[in-house]
């Protein structure tokens, strides 16, 4: 046939191919290879939104085709046909529910010349697919023409072109700000996407009223994926305004606004104005500019007197002022400049108080002449978004937008930067002038970010908005075909099919494998299983038993299908039945060196009639039959070490199980084999950590690459149980499996590999033997004991102290220890002290004496370290230690320094004075003495006697509260030498007994004091000592009866002696007639007081009502005082007396002039009493003050003998300031008042 040429267009039928093209796929792939080398050009059209690429069209045009092809044509377009039709059975899930045709994104028109390729892009939806297909073929005599068209519903063919469209929905908001000038502030927006499409993001477009805002000086503005954030780092009065946030895209605008108060700053001096705004810069010229601007927004001030410019070249730091006076208008032109140099320019304003802030400082501007301006119009501004694809392990492809003001372009800088680095470095070394760009030389596995900038011949513009984050790493491709297909079992109607994995994984993890099947002497393979399997071990079930079949079996990762594997032998179904095991599989290696390796498989599957006792291996070399066994015994584990291989050949390896029937089928043979190290090679170490105690295996690979992974294996089993304390830590080329709690079971051989690296492994094996040493080893580490250079020692000081000490190799600074003797801790800080340089800790004794005797011990811990030393000092050991102390006397006159002569003791005075004394020796004039109790310096009244060298301090009103530790110094700069003394337990017992003997023998005899509320008997025991015993009559009525005579005696006791006083109420002696004087009053009495608060707290303008209970006959007078002044009633002060018990003063809306001290005197002929109350007023919303109780006693008011009604007197109360006068009885008889018991209120 002749061969003739013409025109053609090729329209082939839509279809679709899943992502992980099977062998059909494959053939596409030729396909296109065909047409392209026939001069034909196509396109082809996905979108890999799912699981599946929709192809809509393939159009193909050449003006090449010859007749001849005209068959091919048509042969071609059925295999299409069927093509798609079996991709369609085998590959797509049909959905449970019909739907009808949709165009999610529609076809537009195209015109274009003829062989133009153009790009038609459209995605359908629907179920079936939505596709309808038209085959037309013409013949003439020398042309033939096939097309098959592809026809949508009519309305995709609207000439109306539709958009993808993008929701956007806001999450995070920001909100209005109120800020002051100065300060920063920052709008941020988060939202959602949908779509949310890498390569299609909306553009965020933020504005000030509605004026376009960029990156700048003033502005930052950062957007990603699914957020967009302004800051404004420093404030001014013209970043007030309403801002706006637009998401735009092709398919509309989302946005959200928000407005933005921005208050004046503190001004330089007081009521000066504020700053002006809005300067602007105009007519710049070769000398000149003019300059305008606002005034400022408020003028509360004062009215603005005028304005000062200042200008500041470009590059420096000195601004200077153009005008010197000021100027009223808002413009002012500014000359004197040098043609070519660029200037800021901003402005104060001026008013009678002072001069404003500076404006924000204008863009800088150059003085230039117009004409060459315009010619020089400026940088061209930044260019868009950039994206940054994959391509190559080493590589990545960049493309972005041009920018939108090119200006005379030139050409871009592109550059790169190591994420979450600054370290920014150029790509290219001059200008590139399309807009997409392949960065190369990068590291494989680092994650980079890229920009862009353009340039022209004024310079660079602003750099671009950075890239996404990208990991470099290769473009994955399908894996390699699977290889191997074995037999493990057959029973007749299925077969256990095992194949090894296919040797290139296209730089992703091969997660399922596809296995067809075919009958021996037929073509069509038909799929043995519908889901995919992830397993290499298969089990093909509905076999006919004694039919020979052969497989195939494809490997598929996230780049789709790969090809088929060669495929199987011959493999007849016919049922297993010899007693012997059937072959291991899946023979790996590691631990490859010059002479050996290590064999490891998997257990057969058929294991013959009795169980598997163990394993042969055998071994031969590459391209021979020679097998050779390598262990003539059975090894009973699954992994062998082969010894004896010569350097640098290769060799294949079998396995064969063992059973008591004898020797089963021997396992497919392995990969080749090279008995050659990987350069570089480490081999796995064993320590016990030396500060730990952990028992470590540590292993350094020669090779690591992006996903590779430490596997450690015991026995090679992997390692997966770290209940015991196996921790493994892998940190770049380094790897530990450590073994935090060691015991006796951990021997045995440990292994380590690393993947995805030619091979590299190495293992370790631990005998019984060498486990019992490391574990030892780790035990010492553990418990460690600290060297001491000499064991605990005693040293005699001088005044009857021991110095304790011992001498350790080496201690840190956190050492800590303790002292013991006979088992009881020594305690006193002050008292013990190490030297870290020496190793020195020493303990002193202040009071070495015969209750001493015993065994001292010292216990240390410094970090995990510990020791301990003692020292036995019992019987003539101790009396030898001892015996210096009775030469003590001797010693002292040889002392360097101040020291005591004799040490702090107590004495006891007949007085009942209690006295702390000792005595000091070796002093000079700057000598100084001090006292303390609890570690608290004591002040005393009268200062220490050190020319006399005796020292006293008193003890006052000597009790429990007086008890402690006292200690006495004396230093100067000679030494330091204290003394002290624990005034507690037995030693405070016995000053007790002392005092109470001395109080008893000097007690006088008991008298009689009347008061108001009682009868006092009292005695005077000593000088400071007064023993007093109160007497209430009645706890209602304050009255005497005849029941309350008698005698009464008080018992004075010590541990040695008793004392005894008595008092006669009951004959007709000098107490009883004064006593019956009081008796013979019924039924008048002395009146009392009670119910009354000592503290009164009370929030201003409530009401105060103090009240109280009083008693007495005849009914006694109540008087009230405020700070020693009476109480006028009036209408905010009530003064009452109910049914003369109940007295009362009511303050109504209290004020904070109404606090103060308040005295009530109440008071009949018999005598009387006053109560002071303290009111405390506090205002609305204070913290309510804490109410502190006065100890202010009543004060009584005894009655005159004759008893007379006495006339009230103004004198200080007991408790008040001097300056506050209070009225009170004339003076009672020495006692105090003790209070009344307050009688219930009565309704």
């Amino acid at each position: 046939m002749a061969d003739h040429r013409t025109n053609c267009c090729l329209l082939l039928p839509a279809f679709k191919i899943p992502l992980t093209l099977g062998a059909e796929g494959h053939f596409w792939w030729q396909l296109w290879k065909y047409f392209l080398s026939e001069g034909f050009c196509f396109v082809f059209l996905n979108n890999s939104n799912e699981q599946h690429c929709y192809g809509v069209s393939i159009m193909l045009y050449t003006n090449n085709i010859t007749s001849d092809f005209s068959q091919d044509l048509i042969y071609l377009a059925n295999k299409l046909l069927k093509v798609r039709t079996k991709l369609d059975d085998k590959y797509v899930r049909e959905e449970p529910m019909i739907r009808g045709p949709k165009f999610l994104v529609r076809l537009r028109s195209h015109m274009v010349f003829e062989n133009t390729p153009v790009k038609i892009f459209c995605t359908v939806e629907g179920f079936p697919m939505p596709v309808r297909v038209k085959q037309h073929a013409v013949t003439t005599n020398s042309t033939i023409s096939f097309m098959l068209s592809l026809f949508f519903s009519p309305a995709s063919m609207l000439p109306k072109i539709h958009y993808t469209k993008i929701h956007i929905t806001f999450l995070e908001m920001f909100g209005p700000v109120f800020a002051t000038e100065g300060e920063s502030a920052t709008l941020s927006a988060t939202m959602t996407l949908e779509p949310n499409l890498a390569n299609l993001q909306p553009e965020a477009q933020w504005y000030r009223d509605d004026t376009r805002l960029f990156d700048s000086k003033w502005v930052k503005i950062e957007t990603g994926r699914g957020f967009s954030k302004l800051t404004l780092p420093n404030l001014y009065k013209d970043d007030e305004g309403l801002y706006t946030l637009r998401m735009v895209t092709k398919g509309g605008t989302a946005e959200h606004s928000a407005f933005v108060s921005v208050a004046d700053g503190p001004p330089p001096v007081p009521a000066a104005p504020g700053a002006p705004m809005d300067i602007k810069i105009h007519d710049a010229n070769r000398d000149y500019v003019i300059v305008s601007w606002k005034p400022p927004n408020t003028t509360t001030e004062g009215p603005i007197l005028g304005y000062f410019v200042d200008k500041c070249e470009v590059g420096t730091e000195n601004w200077t002022q153009c005008n010197d006076h000021p100027i009223k208008i808002c413009k002012y032109p500014v000359s004197g400049l040098f043609e070519g140099h660029s200037f800021y320019f901003r402005v104060r304003a001026v008013n009678s108080h002072g001069i404003s802030k500076p404006s924000r400082m204008s863009d800088p501007i150059t003085a230039m002449d117009p004409t060459e301006f315009e010619r020089l119009h400026g940088v061209p501004s930044a260019p868009g978004q950039v994206i940054a694809t994959r391509e190559t392990d080493t590589s990545v492809l960049i493309q972005w937008a041009p920018p939108k003001e090119p200006n005379n372009l030139i050409g871009y800088y592109i550059d790169q930067c190591v994420q979450g680095s600054k370290n920014w470095t150029s790509a290219n070394h001059k200008p590139h002038k399309n807009t997409k760009f392949v960065v190369s030389g990068l590291t494989t596995g680092e994650t980079y970010m890229f920009r862009v900038q353009a340039i022209n011949e004024l310079g660079l513009s602003d750099e671009s908005q950075e890239s996404a984050p990208l990991t470099v790493k290769a473009a994955l491709t399908t894996p390699s075909a699977p290889y191997n297909i074995a037999l493990l079992y057959c029973d007749g109607h299925s077969m256990i099919l095992n194949w090894k994995k296919p040797l290139r994984s296209g730089g992703a993890k091969i997660k399922e494998y596809y296995v067809d099947k075919r009958r021996r002497g037929t073509t069509m393979w038909r799929e043995v299983h519908i889901p995919p399997i992830t397993e290499r071990v298969y089990k093909v079930e509905n076999l006919t038993e004694g039919a020979v079949y052969q497989f195939q079996v494809y490997g598929a990762n996230l780049a789709g299908l790969g090809p088929a594997s060669k495929h199987s032998e011959d493999l007849t179904c016919d049922a297993w039945t010899m007693p012997e095991p059937g072959p291991a599989y899946d023979l790996t290696f590691c631990e490859v060196r010059d002479n050996s390796l290590v064999v490891e498989w998997q257990k057969p599957v058929y294991t013959g009639s009795e169980p598997i006792t163990g394993y042969h291996v055998e071994y031969a070399k590459k391209g021979t039959a020679n097998w050779i066994t390598a262990n003539e015994k059975a090894a009973s584990h699954r992994f062998l070490k082969v010894t004896g291989l010569e350097v640098g050949t290769t060799y294949v390896f079998r396995v064969r199980a063992v059973n008591a029937a004898g020797v089963g089928m021997a396992s497919m043979a392995s990969d080749p084999v090279t008995a050659k190290a990987v350069a570089g090679s480490q081999e796995v170490s064993c320590v016990v950590d030396e500060k730990s105690g952990d028992i470590v295996l540590s292993f350094e690979s020669c090779q690591i690459n992006e996903g590779s992974k430490f596997i450690w294996k015991k026995d090679y089993k992997e390692i997966t149980d770290f209940s015991k304390g196996v921790v493994i830590k892998s940190e770049g080329i380094h790897s530990k499996l450590i073994f935090k709690n060691p015991d006796k079971e951990d021997f045995g051989t440990y292994s380590v590999s690393v993947t995805n690296t030619e091979g590299v492994s190495s293992s370790y094996t631990i005998s019984n033997e060498e486990l019992v040493k490391m574990l030892a080893l780790s035990y010492d580490i553990r418990h460690p004991v600290i060297p001491l250079k000499s064991e605990l020692a005693y040293k005699i000081l001088e005044r009857g102290r021991m110095r304790f000490w011992l001498q350790a190799e080496e201690i840190s600074s956190n050492v800590t220890y303790k002292f013991f003797a006979n088992n009881k801790e020594l305690s006193g800080p002050n008292k013990m002290a190490h030297d870290v340089a020496t190793g020195i800790i020493e303990f002193i004794m202040d009071h070495f004496t015969e209750e001493n005797e015993g065994t001292y011990t010292c216990q240390i811990t410094d970090g995990g370290g510990k020791a301990q030393s003692s020292l036995v000092l019992i019987g003539n050991v101790f009396c030898k230690s001892l015996c210096p102390f009775s030469r003590l006397p001797l010693m002292f006159p040889f002392t360097t320094g101040p020291h005591f002569s004799e040490f702090l003791s107590l004495q006891i005075g007949d007085d009942c004075s209690v006295t702390l004394v000792c005595k000091v020796a070796n002093l000079k004039k700057e000598s100084v003495f001090h006292w303390f109790r609890e570690d608290t310096e004591i002040i005393p009244d009268v200062k220490p006697d050190l020319g006399s060298g005796v020292c006293k301090l008193p003890i006052k009103e000597f009790s429990l509260k007086t008890a402690g530790i006292y200690k006495a110094t004396i230093s100067d700069d000679r030494g330091k030498d204290m003394s002290q003394i624990n005034i507690s337990g037995k030693v405070f017992d016995d000053a007790i007994n002392k005092l109470s003997q001395l109080a008893g023998a000097s007690a006088a005899e008991l008298v009689i004091n009347c008061t108001a509320t009682g009868i006092q008997l009292q005695f005077d025991a000593s000088a400071v000592m007064w023993l007093i015993i109160f007497l209430l009559i009645d706890s209602q009525v304050v009255e005497p009866v005849e029941k309350d005579k008698g005698k009464y005696s008080i018992v004075i006791t010590d541990p040695e002696n008793s004392h005894k006083r008595t008092l006669d109420l009951s004959g007709d002696g000098q107490y009883f007639q004064y006593f019956s004087s009081l008796i013979s009053f019924p039924p008048e009495s002395i009146p009392v007081v009670g119910g009354l608060p000592d503290v009164v707290t009370i929030m201003e303008k409530k009401t105060l009502s103090l009240t109280c209970t009083v008693c007495g006959d005849p009914k006694p007078q109540v008087s009230w005082l405020k700070n020693g002044s009476e109480v006028e009633p009036d209408d905010q002060y009530v003064v009452s007396l109910d049914q003369g018990k109940f007295a009362s003063l009511t303050i109504k809306g209290v004020s904070m002039e109404d606090s103060g001290r308040y005295t009530m005197i109440v008071q009949n002929k018999y005598g009387g009493e006053s109560v002071d109350i303290v009111v405390s007023v506090y205002r609305h919303g204070e913290k309510i003050p804490e109410a502190k109780p006065t100890l202010t006693p009543k004060t009584i008011i005894p009655p005159k003998l004759p008893i007379e009604i006495p006339q009230p007197k103004t004198q200080p109360a007991p408790s008040a300031a001097p300056s506050t006068p209070s009225p009170a009885a004339p003076k009672a008889a020495l006692g105090r008042g003790v209070k009344s018991p307050t009688p219930s209120r009565r309704k």
